[in-house]
């Protein structure tokens, strides 16, 4: 089969390699689309590796067609050969062929194409991941999102007004803020052009319950800031920076706040398949009837792979960035 490798010089090139072998507990997928995650950047820069045991080859989610299953795996897991299916894998989704755990298996909403497939397990996982099973979110509640036009940030947003919470979002222009309304956002704080504590101050004094930040950084103290007695910080990346400096511990008492940094990629199977049982049984129906969907910003071929890197690192994309497999 075909698939993406990293150079020596951090260039994305074509290669062969042989189909992946699966156990028992996995199925082959026909990939159809890739999504892109900045993930993928730092790992062709040598910043993050793959969990030990898993596939150097880039790429954390897919959609496509189930190409081979074997019968207990089938029988178990409802699943078959030809399903149209979602997946997040811990690595090697940048190739025709790539293999996942069929506990990991989304079933694909009969009206999303497979480029949507591609653009909803890492980002509704993580959102979910962090909103619920991390920050315990509840209806209601108030939640600061960071970077409201990102992947995670578009299915945060509507995750949080699905359970009817208040959201807020920061981002970076208009275009951003505007996509992030159209999702559901009750306010959208342009961060070039106000300080989201100072706004915080003004327009939600009791804070936030649940802070959902990308940044990093001096965004530690900020968000300590503007959070409310019991609330939590989640922590996912550090765009901004990986210290932060003169963190106020007399505040984090005061508040009883919590923070909490977290991955995916690195967690044990079984995390991973409970986490999206229950991310099934809670918002699978949603997404059925279109109440959710995944905000692509654009489609490229996969060829045009570093086209689609470059779009990534210069911060300029709206929702996901998809490959599609020719």
């Amino acid at each position: 089969m075909q698939y993406i490798t990293v150079t020596e010089s951090k260039t994305l090139v074509f290669d062969k390699t042989s189909l992946p072998e699966c156990d028992q507990d996995e199925c082959l997928i026909e990939v159809k689309a890739i999504g892109i995650n900045r993930a993928d950047i730092l790992q062709k820069q040598g910043k993050y590796p793959p969990p030990p045991g898993e596939s150097s080859i880039l790429g954390l989610e897919v959609s496509g067609i189930i190409a081979k299953i074997s019968s207990e795996a089938a029988l178990t897991s409802g699943f078959a050969v030809g399903d149209r299916v979602c997946a997040l894998v811990a690595g090697g989704g940048y190739a025709q062929f790539a293999k996942v755990n069929v506990a990991h298996l989304i079933k694909l909403p009969i009206h999303f194409s497979f480029e949507q497939g591609a653009s909803i397990a890492e980002v509704f996982l993580t959102a979910y991941q962090s909103l619920f099973s991390i920050g315990m979110l509840k209806s209601n509640e108030s939640v600061l999102i960071h970077a409201g036009a990102s992947g995670v940030g578009t299915a945060a947003i509507q995750l949080a007004k699905a359970i009817n919470c208040h959201v807020v979002t920061t981002t970076s222009n208009e275009i951003k803020q505007k996509t992030c309304i159209a999702l559901g956002a009750d306010q959208v704080i342009n961060y070039h052009e106000k300080d989201f504590v100072l706004w915080a101050k003004e327009h939600q004094p009791k804070g936030f319950n649940v802070i959902l930040d990308v940044v990093g950084g001096e965004y530690l103290n900020k968000n300590i800031n503007c959070l409310a007695l019991d609330g939590r910080i989640i922590i996912l990346s550090m765009l901004g920076g990986r210290y932060s400096e003169g963190v106020d511990i007399a505040k984090l008492l005061m508040k009883r706040a919590t923070i909490h940094a977290s991955t995916l990629r690195n967690r044990t199977l079984e995390y991973k398949s409970e986490l999206i049982a229950n991310f099934k049984q809670d918002f699978y129906p949603l997404l059925q009837s279109k109440q959710l969907e995944p905000v692509i910003d654009h489609v490229y071929s996969w060829s045009d792979v570093a086209q689609a890197h470059a779009k990534m690192e210069q911060n300029d994309n709206i929702g996901k960035l998809v490959l599609t497999v020719e």
